[in-house]
């Protein structure tokens, strides 16, 4: 449903009545309405979005704006709706007739359907020119003196989203007016083309939004995906910025494509190529196609409304944050934002003409493209069973709710026959035998693409040349026990009826909690914020006749005796918000493991936690642990910056955190044995992917990198060379790098599930590996993750990645003094998405070295 803009009610009520007295004015250009010509200064967001309100007051009857959501820093986050009269007056009966045309709804198609194009600007911040050119693109629609315009609306229904994400775009805009000489300085060495640390391209939390669209980890990308899913665009743009030196690029894309993009996706993708080589052609502008920017990796802005049907375009336009107003490039000539404006609208209008021209192609292969996906689903595996055995409650309600958000449909097994499957944990088909609360996901609905991406056990490379990560199977990702199955799986829409076990005991010794999901960490954290104290059990033990597993968190009325009957009511009500299963028991006194007074029952002390930031710490690394801490557990964070590290009194703190980044700028000798005088004296020190790299042979530390070998040989051993190993070509440069990469790819890393970095998991967990940077086994500390020969399970490895890739440490401890090292070789938060690996992280900062 179309809502009002009412956030921007007050503008349009002036810009309405300015209308009045300015009846007989023209339509104001950009370059009229700001005050200056476009490309001539960087235009904030508010006054971006002042032009879209303003040309929604003059031309109500051509475009509707509304707000569709608000940034971390409340910024307003808007669509622009762009019509014909006829077809504004009736947008939302376009909308509902689309979504039955996909199978999403019932009922029939009312009225002439006309196409919908969806673009999309500004999602990297300091990829700043799109939100330039859109405003000169929405004028160009809007204006009616134009009758090219005219036309195109005639059939096509355009939606813009002026800016995708605001807070980057601020960063770098404000950076920049500060930075710049008047009227930009084109020298590729002046401040204004070093943009400090962060940057403006990722959003408040330093997350990548362009790698987001699937996974939705952040507010900008959820609710813009409410707004898409509701619509469902025969055609999606994006429009970017690369390096300065580039010219432009348009589709076809390169390869690899994913298997699933269909044969008129793939022909469309060369039909827009053509469109826009008529505008750069007439100008004699350079552009460049099929290289470097595949269809893929499903979490793009062209992948992601590509398995949803559309036809998925990437733009890119030389410049970035490097460009600014003008830069001139290693030829002598002068790139100027006005350029780059120029570029980017001739894209958009290219785009917009071919969805027009071609809009009875689009709306019939858009049907079959459903139709299709209802009836005839592509690929071997036509059911997925999420076991409930095996799998954490918490994780597969976090599977389900994500389901949710995609459109997915998902129901229960009907029955308790067995069937055969993939099983992903092994990799092996065998029997499974199903029980009425296994999760299913049919491949016979309207998104079944989707489906099939997402879930996949292998996706087929059809060229190792990608530009991400080559798996992401959600089975893996969440951590649940999972099949593929090739035949139909009978369920049922609704939920056998759980009653969990009533809590008989009015005021309990303790309350027991499991511990094997991100909400069991997310209730442990709220009660400890709420006063509670909280214990954990070291062992295994039984009582009342259950068994219960390392980790389970212990709540006993002792300690807490000062809440009162508050106690009760706080523990009751979390559990209740968090979906935690509580067990309650009138006893201290179990019949096997550890009572509840033993030291093998350890209170957990709310730890003070900070973690490192600015210049030589990767953002990506550093945002990934900031939203985890302020957005996913709701907990206390204190953010340092490496600009006075050396004045921070570490004693402050229990736990410090040194995301991914490049250490030898940050942490000097002096700096790093203040570091381990901290832990020595009870500090807990976390190093994360090459901050663990560069701690690995320091002095003091006991992590060594490991070198390439299944069996690591000894330095000096006698080893054959191949003598023509160097004659190669240069044309196969990128080729042979490959064999030292690691593409995003599943690995089943072995776990001591013993020690507490590993509680609340099995002998195992999946994790998503992006690096060989590997190291030796730990000869003082714990080897907690392990690597072993046969431990890959999907996803692109260079042959010498793999030959590093076992028989190596990934997860470990260290004891220093009264403090702990942790080492992650993996980044368990990797860009939000990889559920399983969180409660990893919580026990690394919550329960080791307790």
């Amino acid at each position: 449903m179309i809502k009002p803009l009412k956030r921007f009610a007050a503008l349009l009520l002036v810009t309405l009545s300015v209308q009045v007295a300015v009846a007989q004015q023209r339509l104001q250009t950009p370059a009229q309405f700001l005050g200056y010509e476009l490309g001539e200064q960087f235009t904030t967001h508010n006054r971006i979005l002042d032009y879209v309100a303003y040309l929604a007051g003059q031309a109500p009857n051509r475009i509707k704006v509304e707000e569709y959501g608000r940034t971390y820093e409340n910024r307003p986050l808007v669509l622009a709706y762009v019509a014909s009269d006829e077809n504004l007056a009736r947008l939302e009966q376009i909308r509902e007739n689309n979504l039955r045309q996909a199978n999403l709804t019932n009922g029939q198609v009312q009225g002439e359907q006309p196409a919908i194009a969806w673009l999309s600007y500004n999602v990297h911040g300091n990829e700043s020119v799109s939100s330039e050119a859109v405003m000169q693109v929405l004028y160009d629609l809007v204006n009616p003196e134009s009758a090219q315009s005219k036309q195109w609306l005639q059939n096509t229904v355009v939606i813009l989203d002026p800016v995708v994400n605001p807070d980057g775009r601020e960063r770098y805009v404000q950076w920049y007016k500060q930075a710049s000489n008047r009227g930009g300085n084109a020298s590729p060495y002046a401040w204004e083309h070093w943009e400090p640390w962060p940057g403006g391209r990722p959003n408040h939390y330093y997350f990548d939004l362009n790698r987001d669209w699937a996974w939705q980890t952040q507010v900008e990308s959820r609710e813009r995906l409410k707004k898409y899913n509701s619509w469902l665009p025969q055609v999606h743009a994006d429009f970017h910025e690369m390096g300065p030196e580039a010219p432009y690029y348009f589709s076809p894309a390169a390869k690899p494509f994913h298997e699933s993009i269909t044969p008129w996706q793939r022909q469309f993708q060369n039909t827009i190529g053509e469109y826009n080589r008529q505008y750069f052609d007439k100008n004699n502008w350079l552009y460049f196609t099929r290289e470097s920017f595949d269809l893929f990796y499903p979490s793009y802005g062209d992948t992601w409304p590509t398995y949803n049907g559309a036809i998925g375009m990437t733009y890119e336009q030389g410049g970035s944050g490097r460009a600014g107003l003008a830069y001139r490039k290693a030829d002598g000539d002068t790139l100027t934002l006005s350029d780059r404006i120029a570029h980017h609208v001739a894209a958009s209008e290219a785009t917009i003409k071919a969805t027009s021209e071609k809009a009875d192609q689009l709306k019939q292969e858009f049907r079959k493209y459903y139709d299709s996906s209802l009836r005839n689903p592509e690929g071997e595996y036509k059911s997925f069973v999420i076991k409930q055995s095996g799998s954490s409650p918490g994780n597969i309600k976090m599977l389900t709710d994500y389901l949710e958000q995609q459109g997915i449909a998902y129901g229960y097994a009907a029955n308790n026959g067995s069937v055969r499957g993939y099983n992903y944990s092994n990799g092996k088909t065998e029997s499974v035998k199903l029980a009425p609360q296994d999760v299913v996901i049919s491949m016979y609905q309207p998104k079944s693409t989707l489906v099939k991406v997402l879930f996949e056990p292998n996706a087929k490379l059809e060229d190792s040349l990608t530009y991400d990560i080559t798996s992401w199977s959600l089975p893996y990702a969440y951590g649940v026990q999972a099949y593929a199955v090739k035949g139909k799986v009978a369920m049922s829409s609704s939920k056998p009826g759980t009653t969990p076990a009533a809590i008989d005991i009015a005021k309990p010794y303790a309350y027991l909690a499991s511990w094997n999901s991100l909400q069991d960490l997310t209730f442990m954290t709220e009660l400890m914020e709420k006063g509670v104290k909280v214990r954990m059990a070291e062992r295994p033990f039984e009582i009342g006749g259950e068994q219960y597993t390392p980790g389970t968190l212990v709540i006993t009325r002792t300690g807490n005796e000062r809440m009162g009957d508050g106690f009760d009511s706080t523990v009751h009500e979390l559990a209740q918000q968090l979906n935690v299963q509580l067990h309650a028991t009138s006893t201290g006194f179990v019949s096997s493991g550890a009572d509840f007074g033993s030291g093998n029952v350890r209170y957990l002390k709310m730890p003070k936690v900070a973690v490192m930031s600015g210049e030589g710490v990767s953002p990506y690394g550093f945002g990934e642990v900031w939203h985890f801490f302020e957005q996913q557990i709701n907990y206390p964070v204190t953010v340092l910056n490496t600009s006075y590290f050396s004045q921070v009194p570490l004693q402050e703190f229990d736990v410090l955190i040194l995301p991914t980044g490049a250490y030898s700028k940050v942490l000097d000798e002096q700096a790093l044995e203040k570091v381990q005088e901290w832990v020595r004296g009870g500090g807990k020190l976390i190093a994360m992917e090459s901050a663990a790299g560069y701690l690995a042979g320091k002095k003091g530390f006991d992590l060594k990198k490991k070198e390439s070998g299944s069996a690591e040989k000894e330095k000096g051993a006698d080893k054959e060379e191949n003598p023509y190993r160097h004659l190669r070509t240069y044309a196969q440069r990128e080729r042979e790098e490959l064999a030292d990469e690691v593409q995003g790819s599943v690995y089943r890393v072995d776990l001591d599930k013993t020690h507490p970095l590993a509680f609340g998991y099995g002998d195992n967990y999946f994790a998503l590996i992006r690096s060989s940077d590997t190291y030796r086994f730990l000869e003082n500390g714990w080897n907690v993750g392990v690597l072993k020969k046969d431990n890959h399970a999907t996803g692109f490895v260079g042959q010498q990645a793999k030959e590093k890739l076992q028989d190596a440490l990934i997860i470990g401890t260290q004891e220093m003094g009264r403090g702990q090292v942790v080492y992650l070789a993996d980044n368990p938060l990797f860009r939000g998405f990889w559920q399983g690996g969180k409660l990893l992280f919580g026990n690394a900062v919550f329960v080791v070295g307790q």
